[in-house]
């Protein structure tokens, strides 16, 4: 219900965040979103003029060290006012809203759940569905592609914040969404502390409704092959020995499948080919998000590339599945696992001293370590690799 006969309580705005900021507003809140503005109604006589005028500004989108991209997508102005300055309700609701804006790196599968779906999930779950999205910057292919999860967590049809013309009116409005690690809900910061990234993982499978809760276990003698998912890669970081890499996967007692996800791959299909599987292992790259859709004890190996990604290769997949109740394995490769050889010298920078590399800025990088780079694995080396995972699965 609208409040009309008294601000409830001043805008609560957290500035603090690194990668986010966020104004959660209640009241009778007004939100016109052609011009961008959302007004938190009071009257004079419940609030004075030095606070009636205070404006909150928030670019609705979770990467704000990002100052270039959050150039990009058009600022919410928040603002206190009385019922003489404000326009009119159109459309009234009893249920609460959220803007925040899609776009920046979305596309990419990582950031598509990294920066909006996670985030989103952590500040819309409290409200068990009566919550509508108004979506700055809206993406139409964003919003058919995850439509499953947009629906499980909102009752109302989702709002083109930048085209629309009438004003809608709230007892609740957040601008912005809250992240936390990457792929991660941490239960200390979520609203109500009751969420964790298991719940987040539970979630997901919920909405594709994936029926495995736990990998294989070894150990109780079961008869079955466990599955492997093989992701292989075709355009930067793919496997150049994928056949003896499979026989070697085989050899061990495996039953291998190999895929991949692109861009126009449906999500629900291929969540359940990962839901079937006990383990998964890939180069770093974006189709290891895919860890969401795994059962509880699965095995995840994840390949590191050269170029000093050992910690974020961690903490973009590592700490997210342990989080999510999976077991994970780390494998660097080594420089003659590297198609970098056949580019540069063995003495080159490149090899020598990576970090330098880093240190002149993430595309100068990435243009090397990640787009330039395949990887053939050394069999003998990697056979542990997977010896421990067939250990973990016996556990």
């Amino acid at each position: 219900m609208i409040q009309t006969e008294k601000f409830l309580k001043k805008p609560s705005c957290d500035f603090s965040d690194f990668q986010f900021d966020l104004c959660d507003v209640e009241g009778d809140v007004r939100v016109h979103g052609r011009s961008s503005s959302v007004f938190s109604v009071t009257s004079l006589e419940n609030y004075n003029y030095e606070a009636n005028n205070e404006t909150w500004s928030v670019r609705p989108h979770p990467r704000k060290y990002a100052v270039e991209l959050m150039a990009k997508f058009r600022e919410v102005k928040i603002k206190v006012a009385d019922y003489a300055q404000v326009p009119k309700c159109d459309v009234i609701h009893n249920s609460a809203a959220i803007i925040f804006a899609t776009g920046g790196l979305n596309g990419n599968y990582f950031h598509d759940f990294s920066d909006v779906l996670v985030p989103l999930f952590i500040t819309s779950y409290q409200f068990k569905g009566e919550v509508q999205f108004l979506i700055s910057n809206m993406q139409v292919w964003f919003i058919l592609k995850y439509m499953g999860i947009l629906r499980k967590l909102s009752n109302y049809e989702v709002i083109d914040y930048d085209k629309e013309g009438q004003v809608h009116c709230y007892p609740h409005v957040i601008v912005g969404i809250s992240k936390h690690k990457d792929l991660c809900v941490e239960p200390s910061r979520a609203p109500n502390h009751n969420i964790s990234t298991v719940e987040f993982s539970n979630f997901a499978k919920m909405v594709y409704s994936l029926e495995r809760n736990a990998a294989i276990n070894l150990g109780e003698g079961s008869a079955k092959k466990p599955r492997l998912l093989f992701i292989a890669r075709t355009q930067s970081r793919a496997f150049m020995n994928t056949e003896e890499i499979v026989q070697l996967i085989e050899a061990l007692g495996f039953e291998v499948v190999i895929g991949d996800a692109w861009f126009s791959t449906d999500v629900g299909e291929f969540a359940r080919l990962v839901n079937s599987v006990d383990v998964m292992m890939g180069v770093h790259g974006a189709g290891l998000t895919n860890i969401v859709f795994l059962p509880t004890n699965a095995v995840l190996i994840q390949i590191v590339p050269l170029g000093n990604y050992e910690r974020v290769s961690e903490y973009d997949y590592g700490e997210p599945a342990v989080d999510m109740g999976l077991k994970y394995l780390q494998y660097r490769i080594s420089e003659v696992e590297s198609t970098l050889t056949d580019l540069y010298p063995r003495d080159h920078v490149v090899f020598r001293d990576p970090e330098s590399i880093q240190r002149q800025g993430w595309r100068t990088a990435d243009g090397i370590y990640l787009r330039k780079q395949n990887v053939r694995l050394n069999i003998t080396r990697f056979r542990p690799i997977l010896e421990s995972a067939l250990d973990l699965l016996r556990q």
